[in-house]
């Protein structure tokens, strides 16, 4: 074991010995601290030391001629000053290396999003296009609570949505939730968890007045897609959510019943929806093809339609409602009949709300009901001579 002073001369013209396939030569300032010398010419600077264990463990710091002896010496007087103090700087590589990317941690989220989720292509949606961009290459424990503040504050100056962004932060916290579950190295801190979230109101809420709906009906009746009246008027009429209404199925239509039974909802239960006359009447005009159980298929595919989005666009422009969403024909069918005097317990269950809370948002038209109604009870009074003085 040739014990010798290293230095940048001595490493420079250092050999494996002549028939050796290698030869280590151990610094005599540094404690475990050599210079590995193969005979194919290779030469690595590593620390050898003695565990706890009693068993000899070899970190190594890199190749000569990839790093200078001066950045090897220094890397090996701090391994050495780790053994002393009870350190196992092999056992932290191993560990070290242990903790995966981020990419295998989000893979392993959408897989398991798969098992429970409706609609897992959100996730991976925003997995692929704003998070792994970012963060897939880097090892759990390097991805930082600051780093993270910042790039959210990066997001929303470059023109994303509060929505969009606590989108991400909703799925880039559950990910690292998922690795402290599944024990997952590297994953026992959530630097998602104490970044603070900005807080924002999404409410945009927008009520259709009686002369605009008949616009837009009048508008969808005309389109070149030949359901999209019969689309609009019933999601005015039922207050359903238009996922809902696309899916639904001839068999779970009660004509007679006036109710349409929906299996699978948004909060995971079903429901009945009740049908009005006006609902029927629609229902009765619709087209039907044999052995296609949908109630408003493609007429070309039979299937349910994947996207609208382009004859709804042409519509509400020709509509003169730019900007009108299709949920935003749920809130109308829920303020109509709000304003119909209907309580908001009862529109809640209409619409299939989970809590009373996702109903509260139409509470200001109930105000304006009773508003009209007290204005009605005045104008009474008035137009028989009562006069009020304080």
């Amino acid at each position: 074991m040739p014990i010798v002073k290293l230095d940048p001369a001595f490493c420079l013209t250092a050999a494996a010995k002549p028939g050796k396939r290698k030869t280590d030569f151990w610094d005599s300032s540094i404690s475990g601290f050599v210079l590995e010398c193969r005979a194919t010419g290779g030469k690595t600077f590593a620390l050898r030391y003695t565990d706890d264990a009693g068993r000899q463990r070899q970190h190594k710091i890199g190749a000569f001629g990839e790093i200078t002896f001066a950045q090897a010496k220094a890397v090996a007087q701090k391994l050495r000053s780790n053994v002393v103090l009870g350190g196992n700087p092999a056992a932290q590589k191993e560990t070290k290396k242990a903790i995966p990317i981020y990419a295998v941690l989000a893979q392993q989220h959408l897989d398991h999003a798969k098992t429970y989720q409706k609609r897992p292509e959100n996730t991976d949606s925003i997995l692929r296009i704003h998070i792994l961009p970012r963060w897939g290459k880097l090892r759990l424990d390097e991805i930082k609570q600051r780093d993270i503040a910042k790039w959210f504050a990066e997001k929303r100056e470059t023109g994303f949505s509060p929505s969009t962004v606590e989108k991400i932060r909703v799925v880039f916290n559950r990910s690292f939730e998922l690795a402290a579950q599944w024990e997952i190295p590297g994953g026992q801190h959530n630097p998602v968890r104490g970044v603070p979230r900005k807080r924002f109101t999404n409410a945009r809420e927008r009520f259709l007045t009686p002369e605009e709906t008949e616009r837009l009906l009048k508008a969808a009746s005309a389109s070149l897609n030949s359901q999209l009246g019969h689309i609009v008027a019933l999601l005015l009429y039922t207050g359903a959510r238009k996922s809902e209404l696309l899916h639904a199925q001839w068999r779970n239509v009660d004509v007679d019943r006036r109710k349409w039974y929906i299996p699978d909802t948004k909060t995971g239960k079903p429901r009945f929806v009740p049908l009005s006359q006006a609902a029927l009447d629609v229902i009765a005009r619709l087209p039907k093809w044999d052995k296609c159980p949908w109630l408003l298929p493609n007429p070309e595919t039979r299937m349910p339609y994947t996207d609208i989005k382009r004859p709804w666009d042409t519509v509400r422009e020709a509509a003169g409602l730019s900007g009108l969403r299709i949920h935003d024909l749920r809130h109308s069918a829920a303020s109509f009949m709000i304003n119909a005097g209907i309580d908001l317990y009862t529109v809640g269950r209409v619409l299939g709300h989970a809590d009373h809370q996702s109903t509260m948002r139409y509470s200001h038209l109930t105000n304006d009901t009773l508003l009209a109604a007290v204005e009605a009870g005045a104008a009474k009074m008035s137009a028989v001579g009562i006069q009020l003085t304080a």
